[in-house]
């Protein structure tokens, strides 16, 4: 509709008008209504402006778990058009260092716990000058009363900037360090005059044969996600939608917070998700709808089966990717409709398999499903060209209105080119369309591991394993997991005469890279298969898979 606002601080403004102060997010048992959240976003803007100097275009970090103050710093970004960058809060050391440098952050609001890590990189970070911290539970955020009832959280005048805290980290010269509520102001906010086609935000994807990537994505192609996802998902003001995925990924922030208040619903965040409990929190909570993504749903279906099973308010499921065995078994143990898409941060739902609102029919199971509308799709050969019904090959695609997909890669104009070559953005996953227009998903063509819902950049810890000086050389592949997905399988070679450890060489990974990417199995070569071009032969890696001396981490730490 041409009156819709297609930038993200008008939008917000039109949901406060609509809803008022009705509830619209609870994070982690305190809740804000639309007013509030509108209300906080100006405050927190005119502090981040008037108060620290940051202006339209400038580049602002985020290091948070989810909260309330997460999502008021995202909102006070959109509003005073600071592009926001959400780092994933298991980055550290290298790969910490290389998001906020890369983006050229001026300022990282970041959680307390995360202080020390941030401190340790700051000597690699020369534009940084602002560091704001956040302190759970010093403000309005806090633990809820245990009752599984939200509190509502209205933080007009409630905010004191606090004394200085012990304990705090020195960040060095050059760098101002701010407590997070000192900044919320209510000072009168000339709002910036914002294009449609302008970054909202720098989400980065794993690098494949390089660095990871920032990909711009800008207001109107958020609010096409938002709008796009509410309509196939049929969202109503009666919804209550459900996640516990972090709000440094796309999939919690416009398929679920701006969807719900889209809808004029209300969404309910965690941060962690919890197989056992998951239910019992809808029923709690009246969640009628969920994200899912990666092992989720199987671990669900691993969960003992139970009498009451269907016996929750959640109705439907929006996610990928549901094994295809277990689907329909799902659906009709726990009374749950699923949806699902593929596509990725740059392009987002490029095809659906099954309409909220739709009769069973407009669904395949164990596809990919059909073309969204938002993109032209096609299948090409190597030389670019479109291959028939049943042919496979790299899954291209381009934008059909505007705005839909992202608009390149932050600072990165080759990466850009060679993404977008022939006009078509190319994927780097492989797949086959049927008779019908449904796309099946094969692999992925790019180097990286894809591990409970996270994608792994192979490169990224290839790199950091060479840094131990027992090792000559790497090579990372994933192998199947028992959850769906993968698990991380390091290949090492040492130089002569050297020796190296599992445990000493996890140690190592742990302090260079996220959590979920240290790898799970280790396995010792005498050399790394090579093409007569002297390319690591990753494809026989992967076919040989777990051989007998692989190390699993797992099975040691449970032996233990």
């Amino acid at each position: 509709m041409p009156d819709q606002p297609l930038t993200l601080g008008p939008w917000l403004r039109s949901c406060a008008e609509r809803h008022g102060d009705r509830e619209a997010i609870e994070v982690m048992g305190e809740a804000k209504s639309y007013a509030a959240l509108d209300r906080d976003a100006d405050r927190l803007a005119a502090g981040l402006t008037a108060g620290i100097g940051l202006v339209p275009g400038d580049r602002a970090a985020v290091v948070m778990r989810n909260s309330l103050a997460c999502v008021d710093a995202w909102f006070a970004m959109a509003r005073a058009g600071i592009v926001d960058v959400p780092v994933n809060v298991a980055q550290r050391g290298d790969g910490l260092a290389y998001v906020l440098g890369q983006s050229r952050s001026q300022a990282v609001v970041c959680d307390i716990e995360f202080a020390d890590r941030l401190a340790e990189v700051i000597p690699e970070l020369p534009e940084l000058r602002h560091v704001v911290l956040h302190r759970p539970g010093a403000g309005s955020e806090g633990s809820g009363d245990g009752s599984g009832a939200a509190r509502m959280v209205d933080t007009a005048g409630a905010y004191r900037a606090p004394a200085p805290h012990a304990g705090t980290p020195s960040f060095g010269p050059g760098v101002t360090v701010h407590e997070l509520p000192s900044l919320y102001r209510d000072a009168t906010l000339s709002l910036p005059s914002l294009e449609a086609t302008d970054t909202a935000v720098i989400l980065y994807t794993s690098g494949t044969t390089g660095p990871p990537k920032g990909a711009m994505l800008s207001h109107a192609a958020n609010l096409r996600l938002t709008r796009h996802t509410r309509w196939l998902m049929g969202y109503g003001p009666s919804d209550v939608l459900y996640t516990a995925f972090p709000l440094f990924h796309i999939n919690a922030r416009y398929t679920t917070v701006t969807v719900a208040m889209e809808a004029g619903a209300r969404c309910v965040l965690e941060q962690r998700f919890s197989a056992g409990g998951f239910w019992d929190t809808c029923r709690t909570k009246g969640v009628t709808a969920f994200n899912y993504m990666g092992a989720l749903l199987m671990m669900l279906w691993k969960q003992p089966a139970r009498p009451g099973d269907a016996d929750h308010p959640v109705r439907r499921g929006f996610g990928a990717p549901c094994p295809p065995d277990i689907w329909e078994p799902f659906e009709e143990r726990f009374d749950v409709r699923l949806t699902e898409v593929y596509g990725s941060t740059e392009v987002p739902i490029v095809t659906q398999n099954g309409m909220a609102a739709a009769a069973l029919a407009d669904r395949r199971i164990g596809t990919a499903g059909r073309p969204s509308g938002l993109y032209d799709m096609r299948i090409v050969d190597e030389d670019g060209t479109e291959t028939p019904p049943g042919t496979a090959g790299e899954i291209v695609v381009r934008s059909q209105p505007e705005n839909a997909t992202f608009s390149g890669y932050y600072d990165m104009s080759e990466a850009t080119a060679e993404a977008w070559r022939g006009g078509w953005f190319h994927t780097g996953d492989r797949g086959v369309v049927d008779a019908d227009g449904y796309l099946t998903f094969i692999d992925r063509m790019k180097d990286c591991v894809r591990r409970r819902g996270e994608n792994i950049s192979s490169w990224e810890v290839e790199q950091a394993i060479a840094r131990h000086p027992a090792v000559l050389e790497a090579a990372v592949v994933g192998v199947p997991s028992e959850l769906s997905e993968e698990e991380v399988l390091a290949c090492l070679v040492l130089k002569p005469d050297r020796t190296l450890g599992p445990d000493e060489l996890i140690e190592h990974c742990a302090g260079r890279m996220a959590h979920f990417a240290v790898p799970r199995y280790i396995r010792w070569m005498d050399e790394l298969p090579r093409n007569a071009s002297e390319r690591v032969q990753k494809f026989q890696l992967r076919a040989e898979g777990l051989t007998p001396g692989t190390w699993d981490r797992l099975a040691t730490e449970r032996r233990r």
